[in-house]
């Protein structure tokens, strides 16, 4: 069986020992983004290594390359609010977070399906141009390390097509973070799902 646990990169060098101690002598195949530990007793961890690429290649060098403090970005974008913010390691040093009206879907036909559907075309837009002015005034100068989008892909990419977030391009990195409409809280929690480390955990044959 196979499962996902998400931790704190704080909690990655303890978590790697208990892995050992709960499965047996453990060997470690570990590349520029992946890291793969194979335990005695069959039972598997996959990492793959956020933020990367990996320089040190061994476990005691994505602990560290994990711990290493940096400024990430995040960007969240929905029809219903946007949200943008500055982590510095752990900490929040700038953000903003706003919403904008979008109406729902409708069951009319007709001409007062085309108006209504102009209506909320127009209001995605509003909403989107205002997500956009405040990623080009909270990220764009903050000297980011990483940028970590979520939200709505469709949403991320109309925004990010701005000139003025170009140089934003080659900084994005995964996860993409599903969330809900942005709030502060919601950022706040991005934040953290940002830096967690996903693992992949395989059980050893025959276990069910």
């Amino acid at each position: 069986m196979t499962r996902i646990v998400s931790i704190g990169p704080e909690r990655l060098e303890r978590w790697l020992a208990g892995f050992t101690e709960r499965h047996g002598v453990t060997s470690y195949d570990v590349t520029p983004t992946h890291l793969s530990a194979s335990a005695e007793d069959g039972s598997r961890a996959d990492i793959e290594v956020p933020f990367g690429p990996l320089e040190d290649r061994t476990p005691a060098g994505l602990v560290a390359h994990v711990l290493t403090e940096r400024r990430v970005g995040l960007l969240l974008v929905r029809r219903g609010g946007y949200g943008a913010g500055v982590f510095a390691g752990t900490k929040l040093v700038d953000s903003k977070v706003g919403s904008r009206h979008v109406q729902g879907t409708t069951k009319a036909g007709g001409w007062s399906q085309q108006r209504f559907a102009r209506r909320r075309d127009n209001q995605a837009r509003e909403a989107f141009n205002a997500a956009t002015e405040v990623a080009v005034r909270i990220l764009a100068p903050a000297k980011l390390d990483v940028l970590v989008c979520g939200g709505d892909r469709k949403a991320i990419d109309t925004v990010l097509e701005d000139p003025r977030l170009k140089a934003l391009h080659p900084l994005v990195r995964p996860p993409f973070l599903g969330v809900a409409d942005p709030r502060q809280k919601v950022l706040e929690q991005a934040g953290v799902d940002a830096r967690a480390i996903r693992i992949e955990l395989t059980d050893p044959p025959g276990s069910d």
